[in-house]
């Protein structure tokens, strides 16, 4: 017999054979996946575990201590202004908490509101510089971390990203509208009287835009 008719091509071996088993390991390695994977609904009982970060427990645990702390220590506004007139850098040293650009400062004030702005209003102080304008936010959105940073106990290392240490901040803004600002009508305060305390930070001495922990409407 010719020699050349022996010569039939034969299957190159494995070839199959770990295309296979390449498939059974994916296979698997998606089961194991699947059998590890959890669904957590955001406001469950699982998200809000003691080992992950929840956003809503942490405003609601510190914001009344953030309270407290401006409280005690909020200077009258009228005193703070000529602290402020005097020397910028050492009133924010000495009455402030430092915070990136500028410091966040207590304050204390009661004045008659005047016209607001996408729920900001002008507050018109007895005993402050005609060119001092002081503001307070009022909702419905209360923007910037001052609130967060106003104690100097919470930094940013306590945090795993920076995702969390800003929903910090977003959650303390959020407890504070719920404990100080739900009851009052925000949107009819001009020519009201109130008294206000909360915090800002002193970049310009000339415009305060205040964070209020507490607001009494007369």
């Amino acid at each position: 017999m010719n020699a050349s008719v022996n010569a039939i091509p034969l299957p190159r071996p494995g070839k199959g054979r770990g295309l296979a088993t390449a498939i059974g390991i994916a296979v698997v390695l998606l089961g194991a996946m699947a059998l590890d994977t959890r669904v957590v609904t955001i406001g469950s009982d699982a998200e809000l575990s003691d080992d992950g970060f929840s956003a809503a427990r942490f405003g609601a645990e510190h914001f009344p201590l953030v309270r407290a702390s401006v409280e005690e220590r909020a200077v009258e506004a009228g005193q703070l202004a000529a602290a402020i007139s005097e020397d910028k850098t050492a009133a924010g040293e000495r009455h402030g908490v430092p915070a990136g650009i500028g410091p966040v400062v207590p304050v204390s004030f009661s004045g008659v509101v005047g016209e607001g702005k996408a729920g900001i209003y002008t507050v018109d102080v007895a005993g402050v510089p005609d060119d001092l304008t002081i503001r307070v936010q009022t909702g419905p959105a209360i923007n910037g971390t001052d609130l967060r940073d106003a104690t100097g106990t919470i930094r940013f290392g306590q945090f795993t990203n920076q995702i969390e240490y800003q929903d910090a901040a977003a959650a303390i803004n959020d407890e504070m509208k719920a404990q100080v600002l739900a009851d009052i009508d925000t949107g009819e305060l001009t020519g009201k009287t109130v008294s206000v305390s909360g915090v800002f930070k002193l970049i310009n001495p000339h415009n305060w835009l205040v964070t209020p922990v507490r607001l009494d409407v007369q």
